[in-house]
């Protein structure tokens, strides 16, 4: 099944959830913005809207990425039984400007206790080697997360027509109904603009909002 196929069918099912659902909103900052190890802006403020009902949601996300936005479309499903817990959904990576091309992605999700595995399995509109123009790109994104009390570990990296990986680990934590974040990010250089592995310290802050 292809991404695109997968929304249609993804957002069908979604729409037959969302009777009774919840609204909220976030807002937020970063000291440098980084997604999955590779730096999008030195810094960054973030807002975004979310809906859920009975586990089905989505939103959209917007960070600035300083040559425009990025905008970030996503919705799915995610679930707990016991100890496990599951997730499928759908997000759609856009710009304003011209700082990248569009990315579409199918998100897994598994979990037993303070594990996650998390996948996502994409196509992208540009193309990840210069060398080699053409067609649309596919790559496969990986990540392993262990997360107890606020802090967490992350190991994660790509397969496919994209290459690199990197370790993460932080502690997230909320004071007076704010969050706050601080993490250690250490990318190898395929996912740095230099040549050199890339070494940061990352300090977030957010606050959300219930809507209704």
């Amino acid at each position: 099944m292809t991404v695109k196929t997968f929304a249609f069918v993804a957002i069908t099912l979604f729409t037959s959830g969302l009777a009774h659902a919840q609204w909220s909103a976030n807002v937020g900052w970063a000291s440098d913005y980084y997604f999955r190890g590779i730096l999008q802006s030195p810094t960054s403020p973030s807002g975004g809207i979310d809906y859920e009902s009975n586990g089905f949601y989505a939103g959209t996300w917007a960070a600035d990425v300083y040559d425009g936005l990025e905008v970030d479309g996503y919705f799915g499903y995610g679930g707990e039984s016991g100890d496990f817990s599951y997730g499928i959904g759908y997000t759609g990576y856009f710009y304003t400007g011209d700082f990248d091309e569009t990315y579409q992605e199918i998100n897994l999700s598994g979990g037993f206790g303070i594990v996650t595995l998390d996948v996502a399995i994409g196509e992208y509109d540009g193309d990840f080697d210069p060398l080699t123009p053409g067609a649309q790109d596919a790559y496969t994104y990986y990540a392993l997360t262990v997360e107890k009390n606020g802090f967490y570990g992350k190991v994660a990296g790509f397969a496919q027509d994209a290459d690199g990986s990197y370790f993460e680990a932080g502690y997230a934590t909320t004071v007076a109904d704010i969050d706050l974040g601080l993490s250690l990010l250490v990318a190898d250089k395929d996912l740095s603009i230099t040549d050199n592995t890339n070494e940061s310290l990352i300090f977030t802050i957010g606050k959300s909002f219930d809507l209704q």
